[in-house]
């Protein structure tokens, strides 16, 4: 009677380890599916546009560069200066700069090595 008890015990761990690894099994490949179905990782590149002396530039044009492909995006600043471009391709490098009338701010370039997935850029026209 205590063998058949015993062993009744030991059986009934033993399904019951397996059903709960079955089913984190099963969790973690749903969360694996579901982060691949969204797709690739998008970042989002912002900031702001200013005058040396740190005025917002209304009206000023952003340019961003693609390294890989050269294509070229470009936004308008708005009445705060601010900028955004968004879903770029995250592992690749960019240039950006900005334009207004005829001064140019200096080139900064985005690197595919830095993680984030937002970046603040503020651009300075002298």
């Amino acid at each position: 009677m205590a063998r058949t008890n015993f062993t009744q015990r030991v059986t009934g761990s033993l399904v019951l380890s397996f059903a709960l690894f079955t089913s984190a099994s099963t969790v973690g490949s749903v969360a694996v599916l579901s982060a691949q179905a969204r797709g690739p990782v998008q970042r989002v590149v912002q900031g702001t546009v200013q005058d040396k002396n740190g005025v917002a530039i209304k009206g000023a044009v952003v340019y961003l560069q693609d390294s890989r492909t050269n294509s070229v995006k470009s936004a308008i600043a708005l009445d705060n200066g601010s900028y955004r471009f968004v879903q770029l391709t995250q592992g690749t490098d960019y240039s950006i700069w900005a334009k207004s009338e005829d001064k140019k701010s200096a080139t900064k370039t985005i690197s595919s090595f830095d993680t984030k997935n937002e970046l603040t850029i503020n651009l300075k026209i002298d």
